[in-house]
C-alpha cells in the first residue's frame, strides 16, 4: 500500500494543479457592467431629498477601534491550520474536505492538527476530534488529557496520569505507531507513522516507522520533541536543538543557539529562539521556511507552510497557502 512518503508530494501536486486549474478556468459572463447600469439607473431614480437645516451640530460616535483576533495557541497540519482564541474557542481555516476545519463548539486548552483531522483537548480535559476518521484517527478513548498530538493518520496524547495513549492508523499500523510503550510520560508527538514522547525522566523514546531512523533518538535530557513526518527534532535541558532522521534539505540540520521550542513539518523544521524570533531549516519550496520577522511566543511546522502566535496573539503563517491554509483570520 502507498506509504506516507508517496502519498504527501502526491498532496502537494494535487493542490497545485487544483489552484492551476481554477486559475485557468474559463471565465463566467461579465455581469458587472450591467449589474453596475441597474445600479446607476436604480440610485439616478431616487428623489433627491430637500435638506433640512440643523440648528446645533450631530453629535457622531467615535469610530470603532479595529479588533485583532487574539489566541493563546495555533498547530498547522497537512492542508489546514487550528488554533484556540483567547475566548477558549477552536477556529480553523484552510482544507475542509472532511471536516478537519469545522472544530465543534465549547471551550479548549489546546489544538493539533494532522493530516486530514484535528483533535483538541476540551477544559474539562476530556479529548475530542474531528475530520477524517478512515483509520479511527478521530475517535479519541474516555478519560481525562492533559494534552493531544495528531499524526498523519493516528493521534496520541498524554493522560493527567502520565500514561500515553494513541488511536488510529487502522490497517496501516503496522509499524506501531499506535502503540506506545508503558511509561510515564510528559509530552508525546504523532508525526507520519511515528511517534516520539518525553518520559518523566527527561529522556525520548520513539516508536513506529524507523526506515529514515526517525525513530532512534540521541541519548541525553529533552525538554521537549517534534516528530514530523520523516524526521524527529527536541530541544535539549540545554536548549541546544539536535534532530535525527530524514536529512534531505537539511531539515534535520539545525542551526545552533539557545530554544525555546521546535516544530518538525514535512520538509522542514522551525524554532522558536530564546530571544523569541523564529529560524527554520530545510525545504523553503513555498516559502514555509522564511518566517517574518518579529517575536514570537510559539510556531508549528506544517507539511509545506508554518504557523507562529506572535507576542501581541495574532497569528501569522507562511508557505503553501493552498485553500487558505496560510491565511489566518483577523
Amino acid at each position: 500500500m502507498p506509504t506516507i512518503k508517496t502519498l504527501i508530494p502526491t498532496i502537494l501536486t494535487l493542490t497545485l494543479l487544483t489552484a492551476a486549474c481554477l486559475a485557468n478556468a474559463p471565465s463566467t459572463p461579465n455581469l458587472d457592467a450591467t449589474v453596475e447600469a441597474r445600479m446607476a439607473a436604480t440610485i439616478a431614480a431616487i428623489p433627491t431629498p430637500t435638506p433640512t437645516p440643523h440648528p446645533t451640530p450631530m453629535s457622531r460616535p467615535s469610530p470603532t477601534p479595529f479588533q485583532v483576533t487574539t489566541f493563546t495557541s495555533v498547530s498547522a497540519g497537512g492542508g489546514h491550520t487550528c488554533g484556540v482564541k483567547t475566548n477558549g474557542s477552536a477556529v480553523c481555516w484552510g482544507n475542509d474536505e472532511d471536516r478537519q476545519a469545522t472544530p465543534p463548539s465549547g471551550n479548549f486548552t489546546s489544538v493539533s492538527a494532522g493530516g486530514f483531522h484535528t483533535c483538541g483537548v476540551k477544559t474539562n480535559g476530556s479529548a475530542v476530534c474531528w475530520g477524517n476518521d478512515d483509520y479511527g484517527q478521530a475517535t479519541p478513548p474516555a478519560g481525562a488529557f492533559a494534552s493531544v498530538n495528531a499524526g498523519f493518520a493516528h493521534t496520541c496524547g498524554v493522560k493527567t496520569n502520565g500514561s500515553a495513549v494513541c488511536w488510529g492508523s487502522g490497517e496501516s499500523e503496522l509499524y506501531g505507531q499506535a502503540t506506545p510503550p508503558y511509561s510515564a510520560f510528559t509530552s508525546v508527538s504523532a508525526g507520519g507513522l511515528h511517534t516520539c514522547g518525553v518520559k518523566t525522566n527527561s529522556s525520548v523514546v520513539c516508536w513506529g516507522n524507523d526506515e529514515s531512523w526517525q525513530a532512534t533518538p540521541p541519548s541525553g535530557a529533552f525538554a521537549s520533541v517534534s516528530a514530523g513526518a520523516w524526521h524527529t527534532c527536541g530541544v535539549k535541558t540545554n536548549r541546544s536543538v539536535v534532530c535525527w532522521g530524514e536529512d534531505e534539505n537539511g531539515r534535520a540540520t539545525p542551526p545552533s543557539g539557545a530554544f525555546a521550542s521546535v516544530s518538525a513539518g514535512g520538509f522542514h523544521t522551525c524554532g522558536l529562539k530564546t530571544d523569541r524570533y523564529v529560524v527554520c531549516w530545510g525545504s523553503d519550496e513555498y516559502g514555509q521556511a522564511t518566517p517574518p520577522s518579529g517575536t514570537f511566543t510559539s510556531v508549528s511546522a506544517g507539511i509545506a507552510h508554518t504557523c507562529g502566535l506572535k507576542t501581541n496573539g495574532s497569528i501569522v503563517c507562511w508557505g503553501l497557502d493552498g485553500d487558505g491554509r496560510s491565511t489566518p483570520p483577523k
